[in-house]
């Protein structure tokens, strides 16, 4: 009898242990808020909400989305964002234009970002009407006087501080800004190599500009490989190879990011921001489709004329009938298949990939304190 009863008390002993660790893990994704910032990588349909052309809100965008419609994500289904929240446990944050982003849906967290935006404030001026870098980070501090209102000032602050924020621009300073028309304005203003360096030191404000803001757990992503992408082919390629210029410009870049980024966390004392290799997460699989169940890694699933990369993606563009096979969904954007190699990487990738640590290192770092 004594037996059975130790054995009954043992079993609600771990039972509870189990309640507990379970309530904890809860908790943990509950109270881990993301935040996004960023271009059209990263942007969930705040451009939805603006009078721009820079829009993903018709289909056939958002094909393999779970409620097959457009949602204002440049994919056919989700995007980086999406799994990353999938990753940490949590619904993915809605963008902050977005009216049903109030109540207990601002402890999930915000999407601030806007396609067509660059480092630059003068890059995607062609699209009008943008949220801007500044811009994003103006409405930061403004949705955190909102969660202030709602849970304290103090709750709010750590909300913000225990809070994992992914940081997706850059490329548009590039193709929609210096290499937008042949002669632009920055082209004559800086040879590319100065224009890499003057790139770098202005994200190195908007960092610095985030981590006053409160930010302490940052994945900053690179460039693709620019000059491989439908568009840059369509546009630029010589006998079918990428544009050696745009390849140029993303081998200069992305090792002086990288740089920056461990500087910056040096001289704050702490690995605040992880630099996301992207432009090699994507490099793997445009060199190397097939090895990673692609069929090509040159022609856009959704679009027209070479490579199917000219013009937007719209209804009356061709389609393929599976975009698990293709690299890029439209001109620009990867595929779903292809987000969510990316997203793997930065979960689970070696130092090539994420420096100095992957994103599961950093769930397990901060669950202990």
């Amino acid at each position: 009898m004594a037996s059975s009863s130790s054995a009954r008390s043992s079993y609600w002993l771990v039972s509870g242990l189990a309640l507990l660790l379970g309530a904890a893990i809860v908790n943990q994704a509950e109270a881990r808020a993301f935040f996004v910032f960023g271009d059209s990588l990263v942007d969930s349909g705040n451009n939805n909400y603006l009078t721009t052309t820079a829009r993903a809100d018709s289909p056939p965008y958002g094909i393999d989305y779970p409620t097959h419609r457009a949602t204002g994500r440049f994919s056919n289904g989700f995007n980086i964002p999406d799994l990353i929240s999938q990753q940490i446990g949590s619904e993915s944050p809605l963008p902050y234009l977005n009216p049903g982003l109030r109540g207990q849906k601002l402890l999930v967290g915000a999407n601030f970002a806007s396609a067509g935006i660059g480092i630059l404030n003068d890059t995607g001026i062609q699209f009008i009407n943008i949220i801007r870098m500044y811009r994003q980070l103006e409405y930061f501090q403004q949705y955190q006087q909102r969660v202030g209102a709602l849970i304290g000032a103090g709750k709010a602050k750590r909300l913000v501080s225990q809070a994992l924020i992914l940081l997706t621009v850059g490329g548009n300073d590039f193709v929609n800004n210096y290499y937008l028309i042949p002669y632009s304005a920055r082209s004559r203003q800086y040879n590319l190599p100065d224009y890499v360096k003057f790139l770098i030191s202005e994200y190195r404000k908007l960092l610095m500009k985030l981590y006053n803001l409160g930010a302490r757990r940052v994945l900053v992503t690179g460039t693709g490989p620019m000059g491989c992408v439908p568009a840059e082919l369509a546009m630029r390629s010589t006998n079918g190879g990428c544009s050696a210029e745009l390849q140029r410009a993303a081998a200069l870049y992305n090792p002086q990011l990288e740089s920056m980024i461990i500087e910056v966390n040096r001289k704050i004392g702490s690995d605040v921001f992880v630099a996301a290799n992207t432009h090699r997460m994507h490099n793997d699989f445009v060199s190397n489709p097939r090895a990673y169940g692609f069929t090509t890694s040159r022609i856009a699933c959704c679009g027209q004329g070479p490579y199917n990369g000219l013009g937007l993606c719209t209804i009356l563009s061709n389609l393929c009938p599976n975009r698990d096979l293709y690299v890029f969904w439209d001109a620009f954007h990867p595929s779903e298949k292809a987000n969510k190699i990316i997203a793997q990487q930065i979960l689970t990738g070696s130092a090539q990939y994420m420096k100095p640590l992957n994103l599961s290192t950093i769930m397990a770092l901060d669950s202990r304190i």
